[in-house]
């Protein structure tokens, strides 16, 4: 297949498998400038499967950047009430949400802290109702990303720029699956076995996961009624979509007073267009008691007092070491496919689908439920080859659930 064909099987997977568009279905897209040719096909591909009506809402990274810089003060208190009014609309018509990221890992760097922190939590405010409709999986929706040139400079800086785009590409292409027109398929085969692995968890009721690698020893206990999930979903109509595409991890909840130990960073977090590296969290009791980073420190500092749950754990999840990504050994700088090149946690709040019954419920029941809850949730690698996890049964028995970076069943 030549790039054309390829891309054309990407914006085809992308609507009929990730976002699975339904007759009549709206489709809000948001971007930057840098895909808009890949934009255009994927709006073209989901009218053709029966799209109402798709809107498309572009960034600009200068833009951004200016904003930054050179708004005032006050303006990083506030969120626009129409971009929260767009997402109500959209949840109110039971439409799909999708995120083509092509952002430039460093594009916020320098930038003041304070001012990153309190756009953070204004528009976490603005858009709590849109964020309660993506945790309960009420809507559709589905992140993917194509290239820019600042990212696929930042992940192949080795290379002559010429090169730099189409490496991005060819890469992008092959961890999703693209390439030789049977992508549809494979993802169908690729969700199935997902799904084994974890029903074999759900069997299991394990009570707490036993972490152990270099610079880690955490024990991260599971509340009752947890259910392991993988990246295949269904909105609040019962039909299938994925979230993340790439996606290779099974995932479930922890319980939110229940981690105890410390966990060392194996991947730099991006967030918010900074890079966090070289860190280890402690936690006691389910909070971040200790902050340690060779970079970032501050912003992470900041970032976990966003609000009361972002010290806590919202998310494990479950990725062997030898996945595809892992296998590329490429540093993507882009969470979307680092976090599938390993286990991984996330800070913030918890998917109330990872446990029974508890969808739409509201912060104070899912709190009952030993449900963490915030305005955030982000993401950072932990995983290594050295990595066992050992799962412990309701009567003590431990067995292994990963050894030496891999699955031990």
């Amino acid at each position: 297949m030549d790039f054309q064909q390829k891309l054309e099987e990407y914006a085809e997977l992308v609507v009929k498998v990730g976002l699975n568009i339904q007759k009549d279905q709206p489709l809000l897209i948001n971007t930057t400038t840098d895909t808009i040719e890949f934009t255009r096909l994927i709006v073209k591909k989901a009218y053709e499967a029966g799209a109402k009506r798709v809107d498309v809402n572009y960034t600009d990274e200068v833009n951004a950047r200016l904003f930054y810089d050179l708004a005032p003060d006050d303006a990083f208190h506030e969120f626009p009430k129409w971009a929260a009014m767009q997402r109500d609309e959209l949840i109110e018509n039971k439409g799909a949400l999708l995120w083509i990221d092509a952002d430039n890992p460093d594009l916020l760097e320098g930038v003041s802290i304070d001012r990153i922190s309190n756009f953070q939590k204004a528009s976490g405010k603005a858009l709590a109702n849109y964020r309660k409709a993506v945790m309960n999986d009420e809507i559709t929706w589905s992140i993917v990303a194509m290239p820019s040139e600042k990212w696929a400079a930042k992940v192949f800086s080795h290379l002559e720029k010429d090169y730099q785009m189409p490496a991005l590409w060819d890469l992008i292409f092959q961890v999703v699956r693209i390439g030789d027109g049977t992508a549809v398929q494979q993802w169908k085969e690729h969700i199935n076995h997902l799904e084994s692995r974890a029903t074999l968890l759900n069997a299991k009721c394990f009570k707490k996961l036993h972490y152990k690698a270099d610079g880690t020893d955490i024990q991260v206990e599971l509340p009752k009624g947890h259910i392991w999930l993988s990246g295949a979903s269904k909105n609040g109509q019962s039909v299938p979509f994925i979230a993340n595409m790439p996606t290779e991890e099974v995932y479930t909840a922890p319980l939110k007073t229940g981690v105890n130990g410390y966990v060392r960073n194996t991947k730099p977090l991006v967030y918010q267009g900074n890079i966090i590296d070289d860190f280890t969290l402690t936690f006691l009791n389910g909070a971040i008691t200790k902050v340690q980073a060779g970079i970032g420190e501050e912003l992470l500092k900041e970032f976990i007092q966003t609000d009361a749950g972002a010290k806590y754990l919202g998310e494990i999840a479950l990725v062997p070491h030898e996945s595809p990504i892992s296998a590329s050994n490429v540093l993507f700088f882009n969470t979307l496919f680092d976090e599938n090149a390993s286990n991984h946690f996330a800070i913030g709040e918890a998917y109330p689908t990872c446990v029974e019954d508890a969808r739409g419920l509201s912060h104070e029941e899912l709190e009952n439920l030993g449900l963490n809850t915030s305005i955030v949730h982000e993401d950072f690698m932990i995983g290594s080859a050295d990595m066992d996890i050992l799962g412990e049964l309701e009567d003590g028995t431990m067995e292994p659930i990963f050894l030496k970076g891999t699955w031990a069943f």
